[in-house]
């Protein structure tokens, strides 16, 4: 513990030492000094007209987005940390890092939804800065912000959806292998891989890919809105970099997110970060076969990129 005393010409050092160690001089000014700043410190935090330093609290998103192991991104894993970055020390703004090829449209729209409604409860602006990519579901999360920053060289787009399949059932007849299916209800066996596929389960799948791009497109329009140009291709699935991105409306601006903050609030804005933790297990090695597949399944969306 430091002491200082006073005598009449003012605060003295004194000498201070740990058993077993040899003290040292504090000049009782320094001391006094430190008090003043952790006064302050303290004043800011705690007094409501003592203004503070502003903070920007950025929330990381990268990886594939799927419900449960399957992807790095979903509703339930991102619940506590958008919450505790919307309430948490009533930050200036929340910045979103994504870099994500997309993946399941229900959890990106319960993604983008969340981060709207804690948005207009707080009344804090949103800022998505899109790294190496934010393309079909990782844009519809993107789009949920108030405005989007991209690098030159980011991805952004692929307003689209896909369902991807195999067929096996050759490879079944020729290994003389027959498979027998029992259902209740016509529909049942859509698109089973094993069987050959039928005109009327391929018209069933493209109605539902319809309904979900729908869904898809009327997000992106009631978030950017006259933002975006008059361009055919918006719609098609197809993806643009960087300035192209801002030429078409996906996109407000070509930055990155330290810079940009400043320009916003000051020199002085502090950032405080939130990121997923890995599940404790999975730190030793807990659910390799799982956690290789989900890795292999990550890495083949984002080459779908080139990335």
């Amino acid at each position: 513990m430091f002491r200082a005393r006073n005598n009449r010409s003012g605060l003295v050092p004194i000498r201070v030492a740990a058993p077993g160690q040899q003290g040292t001089h504090i000049s009782g000014h320094a001391l006094y000094a430190l008090h003043l700043h952790s006064t302050w410190a303290l004043m800011k935090r705690f007094i409501p007209f003592v203004k503070s330093d502003p903070t920007v609290a950025v929330v990381r998103m990268q990886g594939t987005i799927a419900a449960g192991s399957r992807g790095t991104l979903s509703d339930a894993s991102l619940r506590s940390l958008l919450e505790k970055a919307f309430r948490k020390g009533k930050p200036a703004a929340v910045a979103l890092e994504i870099n994500s090829p997309g993946g399941s449209p229900v959890q990106s729209s319960l993604i983008g939804a969340r981060i709207r409604r804690l948005a207009d409860e707080t009344e804090i602006p949103v800022y998505a800065f899109v790294e190496d990519v934010a393309a079909s579901g990782g844009y519809w999360i993107a789009s949920a912000a108030d405005e989007i920053y991209a690098d030159p060289a980011s991805i952004l787009g692929s307003i689209g959806v896909i369902s991807a399949g195999f067929g096996a059932h050759v490879f079944l007849q020729r290994q003389g292998i027959e498979r027998r299916v029992y259902t209740a209800g016509k529909s049942k066996s859509m698109l089973d891989p094993f069987r050959p596929e039928s005109e009327e389960d391929v018209a069933r799948l493209n109605r539902l890919l319809g309904q979900l791009h729908e869904t898809f497109i009327h997000q992106v329009k009631s978030r950017r809105g006259a933002k975006l140009a008059d361009n055919p291709d918006l719609f098609t699935g197809e993806i643009w970099v960087g300035q192209g991105a801002v030429d078409v409306g996906l996109a407000d601006h070509v930055g990155h997110l330290v810079p940009a903050m400043k320009d916003r609030f000051g020199d002085k804005v502090k950032f405080r970060r939130y990121e997923q933790r890995r599940p404790f297990l999975s730190r030793f090695g807990a659910k390799l076969t799982e956690d290789a597949l989900g890795v292999i399944e990550e890495r083949a969306e984002f080459a779908r990129y080139g990335l």
